[in-house]
C-alpha cells in the first residue's frame, strides 16, 4: 500500500511504476513482473504503532478492494479519484474503460475504471 497527499501523484506514481515493470518485463524476455494496481481518494485514519504508520478506515477497504478488479498491468481506480482535479489530464492517451462493479462492504455497486497504460 501507498500513500500520497495529492490525488495526481498517486496516479502519476501508479502510470510509472507499470511503465518500469513494462521496460524490465521487456527487457528480460517474460513477464516476471504483473502487477495490479487500484486506488481510490478520501480519509483515512493514520495511526503510528510500535514505529510503523499505517491507515484504516472506508478509503482504504474501497482501495482494496478496487484493486481485486484490476488485471495484470493495469490500474483500477473510483470515480472519486478519476474525477479529482488534474486526474483528467494525466490520464489522456490512455484507455479508459468504465464500469459498474460491486464492491464488498460498500452498498450499491460503484462506478470504476480501468484504466490501461500505453
Amino acid at each position: 500500500m501507498a500513500v500520497f497527499s495529492r490525488p495526481t501523484d498517486a496516479i502519476s506514481a501508479a502510470l510509472h511504476i507499470l511503465q518500469e515493470i513494462g521496460r524490465f518485463n521487456r527487457e528480460h524476455g517474460e513477464p516476471g513482473i504483473i502487477l495490479k494496481i487500484g486506488a481510490h481518494c478520501g480519509p483515512s485514519i493514520a495511526v503510528t504503532l510500535n514505529e510503523n504508520l499505517d491507515y484504516f478506515g472506508q478509503t482504504v477497504n474501497v482501495a482494496a478492494r478496487v484493486q481485486s478488479l484490476a488485471d495484470a498491468g493495469e490500474i483500477c481506480i473510483t470515480e472519486a479519484l478519476k474525477l479529482a482535479p488534474g486526474v483528467g489530464n494525466l490520464l489522456a492517451g490512455h484507455a479508459v474503460v468504465e464500469f459498474d462493479a460491486p464492491l464488498r462492504g460498500v452498498e450499491g455497486n460503484a462506478l470504476v475504471y480501468r484504466i490501461i497504460p500505453r
